[in-house]
């Protein structure tokens, strides 16, 4: 048997965001049906390289497809400088649930940039306005063009604002989009008045204090304690619905206020998979502003790699190669 590889061109055309938010909100709606396995994000700590190594597995059990993947991630933060690599670089490792048998290995990295823009994608199709055709964007890197592509998919976004302390990623982001958007730079305060806002910041202090009235937020910058994009009084007016309650209370957008007791449950509406299944209502049953916390759960790995590994294989594209052995008679 053999296993196919996937490098990152593979699998960017291989990952159509149409077909990848359809399966992260499959995986949502797995997710609160109780048909996942997803043990807790492993760290590897490596002070002294300043990084760290993540194991994120997972298994899927959705209506019409179930998978299993693990991804392997790390975050390196001196690596643009002293390597000449991304800060983060993934490995995801795709099996067969029924048997283990790794069906691919293929390039995580971009995959994990895909399946953050579906999650905000799915949840901005539940919780924006029906009519939402303004879309803010706070922090222009990699993380933002997909976050702009995904929500595209879902909402008719015609014009765009962008706001982020570097200039030149402000104008490449422009330059990027110029030919299919309204796109202009611009300050927080107006990227933060659209009716759909992405905050793709790492920050510990609130940048987003005030948004528009019936603005839908997603917060995707927020990884780890102490991060916090949107100012409290924001949060404290507004539907919050989470990714899921462990990491977002301990490491996601709330876990600031929620540490300080500003935030606890009362205040959390739901997660994103009780939206999908209708156990709580979206955008029909609530006014105001909502916001979205979103911190990355490996069944939207699984997800994203089902429709990578499917697709590539229907098309014949990818290398296969022998990676373990599979011979019994020896």
């Amino acid at each position: 048997m053999q296993t196919l590889l996937l490098g990152p061109d593979a699998v960017d055309e291989h990952t159509p965001l149409a077909d990848v938010i359809a399966a992260v909100s499959d995986a949502f709606g797995a997710y609160a049906r109780g048909d996942v396995v997803m043990p807790a994000k492993s760290y590897v700590d490596l002070p002294q390289y300043n990084g760290d190594f993540r194991s994120m597995p997972a298994y899927v059990a959705a209506d019409e497809w179930d998978a299993a993947a693990l991804k392997w991630v790390n975050v390196h933060p001196d690596n643009p400088d002293s390597y000449d690599l991304p800060t983060v670089l993934g490995t995801l490792i795709y099996s067969d649930p029924r048997n283990g048998f790794p069906l691919a290995v293929m390039d995580g990295t971009l995959l994990t940039q895909k399946r953050t823009g579906a999650a905000s994608a799915v949840a901005t199709d539940h919780l924006a306005v029906p009519d939402a055709s303004s879309m803010g964007l706070v922090g222009a890197g990699v993380q933002a063009y997909t976050q702009l592509e995904a929500i595209a998919e879902v909402r008719d976004i015609q014009t765009v604002v962008v706001a982020d302390q570097d200039e030149a990623a402000v104008q490449a982001f422009v330059d990027h989009f110029a030919d299919r958007f309204d796109v202009r730079g611009g300050t927080i305060e107006e990227a933060a008045a659209c009716d759909v806002l992405s905050t793709v910041t790492p920050v510990s202090e609130p940048i987003i204090h005030a948004v528009g009235d019936r603005t839908h937020v997603n917060a995707i910058g927020a990884d780890a304690a102490g991060k916090h994009e949107v100012a409290d009084e924001v949060l404290l007016d507004a539907t919050i619905v989470i990714d899921d309650y462990e990491q977002c209370t301990h490491s996601g957008e709330i876990n600031v206020p929620w540490s300080e007791g500003r935030l606890d449950d009362d205040d959390i509406h739901a997660e994103l998979g009780d939206l999908v299944v209708g156990d709580r209502p979206g955008r029909d049953g609530i006014d105001g502003v909502t916001v979205f916390d979103s911190t990355g759960l490996a069944i939207q790995d699984v997800a994203c790699a089902h429709v990578a590994y499917e697709n590539a294989s229907d098309g014949g594209s990818g290398t296969d190669f022998e990676l373990v052995g599979t011979d019994l008679s020896s």
